[in-house]
């Protein structure tokens, strides 16, 4: 792989990496959340009015600020039985194929995404609940999310590109970038 794919490669990936484990110290605000809310309503009889409310919208980034770093270690579905059906020709030109699509679906994503976080915020968007806390932060990350997302899947497709080998490694074979 040449030099400055490699050095991007790495940048993305690592961008990518520290966001993802910054995300996951999410879960240990939602679990204890999600378990006042079960506490409360079965055991207190006294069910809450914002802690559901809270959890789901915290669950929002955690799962979208994840989804770049998983493309990154192939954690999202695909197709395995394909990719072990045919050889690796096949199964690297799909890559090249597969790669551009995910790329293009962020594009168009970001194309309808960045005016509905920037009208959420212009307008202090809520949630309409009894609780109504601002939901414009979490839509924020729409963009944010499908931007990190889209340059994961950019610098994997160089990665493949520049690398026929490249489907033969795992995630820490290239450049210790996992």
């Amino acid at each position: 792989m040449p030099k400055s794919v490699q050095i991007l490669y790495d940048a993305v990936t690592a961008i990518n990496r520290f966001i993802f484990r910054a995300a996951s110290l999410l879960m240990f605000v939602i679990v204890p959340i999600m378990l006042f809310a079960v506490a409360s309503r079965y055991v207190f009889n006294s069910p809450s009015s914002w802690a559901m409310e809270l959890a789901t919208l915290i669950f929002g980034p955690y799962f979208l600020l994840a989804g770049p770093y998983l493309l990154h270690e192939r954690g999202h579905v695909s197709l395995d039985l394909v990719q072990h059906s045919v050889g690796p020709r096949l199964c690297r030109a799909l890559e090249i194929l597969n790669y551009p699509i995910i790329i293009a679906f962020c594009v168009i994503l970001l194309f309808y995404a960045v005016p509905f976080a920037q009208q959420a915020w212009e307008y202090g968007e809520t949630s309409y609940s009894s609780w109504n806390p601002p939901i414009w932060p979490v839509k924020l990350f729409i963009p944010l999310a499908l931007l990190l997302l889209g340059l994961q899947a950019a610098v994997e497709w160089m990665r493949v590109i520049s690398n026929p080998a490249a489907l033969a490694e795992t995630p820490a074979d290239h450049g210790g970038a996992s």
